[in-house]
């Protein structure tokens, strides 16, 4: 698995890097820009940097100077490159500003912003005062006056250029960007308005993304790519997060990933799903490869219990039983699929000899659906997956899957967490994974929260996040699919594990039909018949 950083734990990667093992900061600055101006290079320009050209907007900070690093590297391969300092170079971090002197001492140009207040009242001669020893000039980009910016030409200037690089604002941004900066967030983000030939190439995170979160604070950069420095940040494997990043780049900064001894998640590679999954021996059989009781439909809501005994059957199960009120109507659909009537009396008939359990899709949230799922989370050996009504059934009662005899997983969506746990769905997506922690060790069981980029949570703490899938699994019922596959790999996998290979197997069945056909227009249950396909191609890779 690919480890994920927070920040703090990339600062104390950093830091013994630097105070332990002895490796400069300004190395490890200069692999970074080094690195990512090979991306730049390879992925935003073709290949080939002579004569394209490059503007690289650039804080302060050691962000920006990473941004010094890269337009020193595309220069010497003979692009036109200008950097705009966005700030008093007088306030520059010391790794920021070496890097700044050294792009000075190489030719490179700086265009100071007049971002307000101080800077924009002295004027262009205190402003060329306070360029790095060394520079031969720094012009004012936009006329300013006393205590105004003008931002107006920044925009075509801007849409001229074959790349712009974002180098404002690095992993440690906790605020909205205000002020003059966040016009010039502005003008970054209209990058993206009109269909402008601009890319944009962030370094690290987009400036405006939280990097723990990946919320935007505020205005945020829209990037086509980002190159992120030696290990990903949380932030860029979250929906918001790859909606704002673009396509994620990591680059190596000379210090060995054996040095992580903290991650804050992991993220799912292929080789770990095709780890758990065995090829089947010869004379296995139904049982063997798991019977499972899916407690699922009511009278409206037959589809749902029908998807997930196709997601169920199509991930490997042996045999499916669907136990439900409208067993009349269930009994004719599916031949491969039996049926029991609902009765909350007779539910150890129905447990007997089940393999895994699943309670929710579709069924109903009454009291006596309430009374079922109680009794089977109390009295079923096996595992069980919980999803859809019964995150309902037991809404503000989180501890009520606590009961469990194994380690139960639930699959919610953030609207179904935060029912579950009687907060606002926006709280859960405000910080996913520390939503989808919190929530495995009030219910003592896996949480696998769903979305672009699900997170798995395991009571013990462990985080992991898929990152596979495809627009097109925004329909109806592809929850219900989930839930069936989860519990067929519950059968011969422990809880945590077919959590996270069901949601990665589901993400790549969306992807493989999305090839074909799109970003849409695919039924949930064509999810599951690209299910067997995936299967075998992962097994014979």
């Amino acid at each position: 698995m690919i480890p994920v950083l927070s920040r703090d734990q990339m600062r104390a990667f950093d830091k013994h890097a630097i105070e332990a093992c002895g490796v400069p900061s300004l190395l490890l600055m200069e692999n970074a820009g080094r690195g990512a101006a090979d991306v730049i290079e390879r992925e935003a320009l073709g290949g080939r940097a002579a004569g394209a050209r490059v503007i690289v907007v650039a804080g302060t900070g050691n962000n920006g100077g990473d941004g010094f690093v890269v337009a020193r590297h595309l220069l010497a391969r003979g692009a036109n490159v200008e950097v705009w300092l966005a700030g008093d170079a007088r306030k520059q971090t010391p790794d920021c500003k070496a890097n700044h002197e050294a792009w000075a001492g190489i030719g490179g140009v700086t265009k100071t912003l007049p971002l307000g207040g101080d800077s924009a009242s002295r004027g262009d001669a205190a402003l060329v005062r306070a360029r790095p020893r060394g520079a031969r000039s720094a012009k004012v980009l936009g006329p300013a006056g006393p205590g105004e910016v003008t931002f107006d030409a920044l925009g075509p200037a801007l849409a001229a250029a074959d790349v712009v690089v974002d180098a404002l604002f690095g992993t440690g941004l906790d605020r909205a960007i205000a002020g003059p900066l966040a016009k010039l967030a502005l003008v970054l983000v209209a990058l993206h308005d009109g269909g402008r030939g601009v890319r944009v190439a962030a370094l690290d995170v987009p400036s405006g993304l939280h990097a723990d979160t990946g919320v935007p604070l505020g205005p945020c950069i829209e990037a086509d790519l980002t190159v992120t420095f030696a290990h990903l940040k949380l932030g860029l494997v979250t929906g918001s997060g790859a909606a704002k990043a673009g396509t994620v780049h990591v680059v190596d900064i000379g210090v060995p990933p054996s040095l992580v001894d903290a991650r804050a998640a992991s993220l799912v590679e292929s080789s770990d799903v095709r780890a758990l999954l065995a090829k089947r021996a010869v004379d296995t059989h139904k049982y063997r490869a798991g019977h499972v009781a899916l407690f699922a439909g009511s009278p409206g809501k037959t589809g749902a219990a029908l998807l997930a005994a196709q997601g169920a059957l199509r991930g490997g199960a042996g045999a499916a039983t669907i136990v439900s009120s409208a067993a009349d109507v269930l009994e004719a659909c599916i031949p491969e699929v039996m049926v029991a009537r609902l009765d909350a009396k007779k539910l150890a008939p129905v447990l007997a000899k089940k393999a895994a359990a699943l309670i929710g899709p579709g069924f109903g949230t009454d009291a006596g659906a309430r009374a079922v799922a109680s009794s089977v989370l109390k009295s079923f050996e096996g595992p069980i997956v919980a999803d859809a009504d019964a995150f309902t059934l037991f809404a503000g009662k989180p501890s009520a899957f606590a009961v469990a005899k194994t380690t139960p997983i639930l699959t919610p969506h953030s609207g179904e967490l935060g029912r579950l746990l009687g907060v606002e769905a926006s709280s859960i997506d405000a910080n996913r994974f520390a939503a989808a922690r919190d929530a495995a060790k009030q219910t003592r069981a896996v949480v696998l929260l769903k979305g672009a980029y699900t997170v798995v949570a395991a009571p013990d703490g462990r985080v992991v996040v898929s990152g596979s899938g495809s627009p097109s699994l925004a329909t109806a019922g592809a929850g219900d699919v989930l839930a069936g596959l989860i519990t067929a790999l519950a059968c011969s996998l422990p809880p945590f594990e077919a959590a996270w290979a069901g949601a990665f197997l589901h993400g790549v069945a969306g992807a493989a039909w999305s090839k074909e056909r799109g970003d849409r227009g695919m039924l949930a249950g064509e999810i599951a018949g690209e299910l067997p396909g995936v299967i075998a191609a992962l097994l014979a890779s």
